[in-house]
């Protein structure tokens, strides 16, 4: 069985967030379901460049982590759409300061990633 102190380990909740959000995407599609319910191609079509086996992965991951819930309705066609459960709500609206200084910052990250790579 898992304890706190191994999931937390240093006693701060950070490890245990990133645990749960890591990976390129899982970031962008918490921010995306904070909207709503979104099918697997609305996903697809807002995260470009994310593959569909690493997309499938990471949702598989966020549901077994509940964070999000897989609905399948059953219906012929299938319908399946995704949506935040309220441990994801709640991790959603703690990354939206993250999205905010994010765009604060934009202009000095594009400058430091341009000398970055240049350097490469």
């Amino acid at each position: 069985m898992t304890t706190t102190s191994e999931i937390c380990g240093t006693g701060c909740g950070l490890n245990a967030t990133l645990r749960i959000i890591s990976g390129k995407w899982k970031p962008l599609v918490l921010f995306f379901l904070r909207d709503g319910p979104k099918r697997y191609g609305e996903l697809k079509r807002l995260i470009p460049g994310v593959s569909d086996k690493v997309l499938i992965q990471q949702l598989k991951d966020l549901e077994a982590d509940r964070v999000l819930a897989r609905n399948d309705y059953k219906e012929v066609p299938p319908r399946v759409d995704y949506t935040l459960t309220p441990l994801g709500r709640s991790l959603a609206d703690a990354i939206m300061p993250l999205c905010a200084w994010g765009t604060e910052n934009a202009a000095q990250m594009a400058s430091i990633f341009a000398e970055r790579d240049a350097l490469a």
